[in-house]
C-alpha cells in the first residue's frame, strides 16, 4: 500500500497591530492576529494620488459657487419681492423679513457647520508592540497605508481630504467636505433649512410674480362649430402665445423673480430626495458606505425610530420637557 502525504509549508509573516509574529498555515493574503484582533491585508496596495490637487481645486470652486448663489438668492429675492410685500403692509413686510432672516441665517450657518468642520477623525491609540498593545485592543482594525496608523471598523479613507474620516457617509464636492461623526448631524440641518427656504422662495416669487406680471392679451375669436379638442387646442395655444408676449414686458425685477422660481422648484425636488434618501439611511441604522457594504456582504441591519433619535441627540421623549397636568396623590404606608 502507498500512502500519499501533503506537506504544508508554514508561512511566517508578523502583525502589523502588535509587532507578534503570526504562524499560518499556507501563504494568506489577509488574515487576523489572535492576541490583538488586527487584521492584516497584504493584496492592498497605496494608490496614486495624483489627482488629489485637482479634486482640491473642484471643491473649492464648488464651494465658492453654493456660496454665490446662496447670496444672489437672497439678495436678489430681497429686492425683487419685499417692494411688493411691502405694498401690502407695513405688517406683513416685517412678518416676511423676519422669516427671511431666519432662513437665511440657518442655511448658511448650517452649511458653514457641515463645510468648514472637521468631518471626524478616528481617536489615535497605541499600537505596534505587544507590551502597549492588550487582549483584542485593535479588533477588526486595519491599517491605513496613507495615514500610515490604524483604521477602525467605522472609519474610510477619504483621498480628497487625505484623511480618515469617523462614521463616512460620502465625500459632498457641493460643501467641499466630507460627510462624517462630526458634522453630519449640521448637513442633515442644512438640507432641511435648504428645502424649507426653497419653498418659501417659490410660494414668494409666484405671490409676487402674479402682482408684477403683465396682463395676458388674447383673442380666442369665433368659437361657433368648433369641436370640444380643438377648442382645449385653441385655447392652450391663445394662453401660451399671450404668456410670451407678456413675457417680453417683463422688468428685471420679474426676470429675477421667474428665474428664482425655477431654480427654487429644481433645488427643492433635488434636496429633498436627497434628505430623504440621508433619513432612510438613518432610519436603518448605516451610512451610504455602509449601506453599499451591506449590499454587498447581505447583511440586513435592524431598523427603527430609535436610530434617529439617537443621530439628532433626543435622549429623552418630548413629554419630558411638557407640564404635568395629572394630579398625584400622597400615599401614607402604615
Amino acid at each position: 500500500e502507498q500512502y500519499v502525504t501533503e506537506a504544508t509549508e508554514n508561512y511566517e509573516t508578523t502583525c502589523w497591530g502588535c509587532g507578534l509574529r503570526v504562524l499560518l498555515q499556507s501563504y494568506a493574503s489577509a488574515f487576523k492576529c489572535g492576541w490583538c484582533g488586527a487584521i492584516t491585508d497584504q493584496s492592498k496596495q497605496k494608490r496614486d494620488q495624483k489627482c488629489i490637487r485637482w479634486r482640491v481645486v473642484r471643491d473649492r470652486c464648488f464651494v465658492s459657487v453654493v456660496l454665490v448663489f446662496m447670496s444672489f438668492v437672497i439678495f436678489g429675492g430681497v429686492w425683487a419681492v419685499y417692494p411688493v410685500v411691502f405694498s401690502v403692509s407695513i405688517l406683513c413686510g416685517v412678518f416676511h423679513s423676519i422669516i427671511t432672516a431666519i432662513l437665511s441665517i440657518a442655511t448658511i450657518c448650517f452649511f458653514s457647520f457641515a463645510s468648514f468642520r472637521c468631518a471626524g477623525t478616528p481617536p489615535n491609540i497605541l499600537w505596534g508592540s505587544y507590551p502597549t498593545v492588550g487582549k483584542d485592543d485593535l479588533d477588526n482594525y486595519t491599517f491605513c497605508p496613507y495615514c500610515s496608523k490604524p483604521k477602525s471598523p467605522r472609519a474610510h479613507h477619504c483621498r480628497s481630504c487625505r484623511k480618515c474620516i469617523l462614521d463616512m457617509d460620502h465625500h459632498c464636492p457641493f460643501i467641499g467636505n466630507c460627510v462624517g461623526a462630526a458634522n453630519h448631524r449640521s448637513f442633515i440641518a442644512f438640507l432641511i433649512s435648504a428645502v424649507l427656504s426653497t419653498i418659501y422662495v417659490s410660494i414668494m416669487s409666484v405671490y409676487s410674480g402674479l402682482r408684477t406680471w403683465p396682463p395676458l392679451e388674447y383673442s380666442l375669436g369665433r368659437l361657433n362649430g368648433v369641436s370640444s379638442s380643438d377648442l382645449a387646442w385653441r385655447i392652450m395655444n391663445e394662453i401660451s402665445v399671450a404668456f410670451l408676449r407678456s413675457a417680453l414686458l417683463l422688468s428685471s425685477r420679474g426676470l429675477i423673480l421667474a428665474y428664482l422660481f425655477i431654480a427654487s422648484v429644481s433645488l427643492q425636488i433635488g434636496l429633498s430626495v436627497l434628505l430623504w434618501q440621508q433619513l432612510s439611511y438613518i432610519y436603518q441604522g448605516k451610512t451610504y458606505l455602509s449601506h453599499l457594504s451591506s449590499q454587498a456582504d447581505n447583511e440586513e441591519e435592524k431598523k427603527d425610530c430609535q436610530n434617529l433619535v439617537r443621530f439628532f441627540g433626543l435622549q429623552y421623549s418630548v413629554t419630558r420637557f411638557l407640564p404635568n397636568f395629572r394630579v398625584t396623590q400622597k400615599r401614607h404606608i402604615k
